[in-house]
Order: structure tokens, then sequence, then C-alpha cells
């Protein structure tokens, strides 16, 4: 059964830091590509970045050079370093097995300003 599970969101003033977990099982997570979305209220889900198997990075533009993303395919975790966080990226964050419906429950990312 896959499972995914999302920790590390809560609330952070602006300019702070947040680093997300993605505890991935029932997959070979080396063999996936892997990706981190978010989505505000009121609006659409959108893909932060994605990461291949082979560990090529596809960021959006309004998080480049902020936020980052890695993977320990041995421990099965997909990790988001989110830097010099601004007020606009609070949302519920999600991992998911990119190009499959398996997505995790989403945790919250609040940053005030």
């Amino acid at each position: 059964q896959v499972q995914l599970v999302e920790s590390g969101g809560g609330l952070v003033q602006a300019g702070g830091s947040l680093r997300l977990s993605c505890a991935a099982s029932g997959i070979i997570l080396s063999l996936n590509a892997m990706g981190w979305y978010r989505q505000a209220p009121g609006k659409e889900r959108e893909l932060v970045v994605g990461i291949t198997s082979g560990g090529s990075t596809n960021y959006a533009n309004s998080v480049k050079g902020r936020f980052t993303i890695s993977r320990d395919n041995a421990k099965k975790m997909v990790y988001l370093q989110m830097n010099s966080l601004k007020p606009e990226d609070t949302a519920v964050y999600y991992c998911r097995i990119l190009g499959t419906p398996y997505w995790g429950q989403g945790t919250q990312v609040t940053v005030s300003s």
C-alpha cells in the first residue's frame, strides 16, 4: 500500500525558514519522480518543485532561490527546505509521486507578515 506522510509545517514569521518532510512507504522511492505542491485558500493547487529519479529539479519561478528539494532514497524521504518565506507562501503543502494519483494528506504552512 502506497502512503505519503508530510510533516514539518507550522507558523513562521516572514523571512523565516521551515523544512518539510515527506515519508514514503509502499514504493521504491529511487524509481519515482516526486513533487511538492501547494494550495492556498481560494486558489488552485500548484506545483512548487519536482525532482526526477535522477535528481533533476524543476522549480516554480516564485520559489527559485528560496526553496530546495532533496531526497534520501535509502530512508524513503523527500524534503523541502524553505528559506526567506513570504506571506504569499502560506498554503497547504502536499507531497506527490509525480504521474500517479498518490498524494499525501498535506501540511499547513502559515507565514505571518
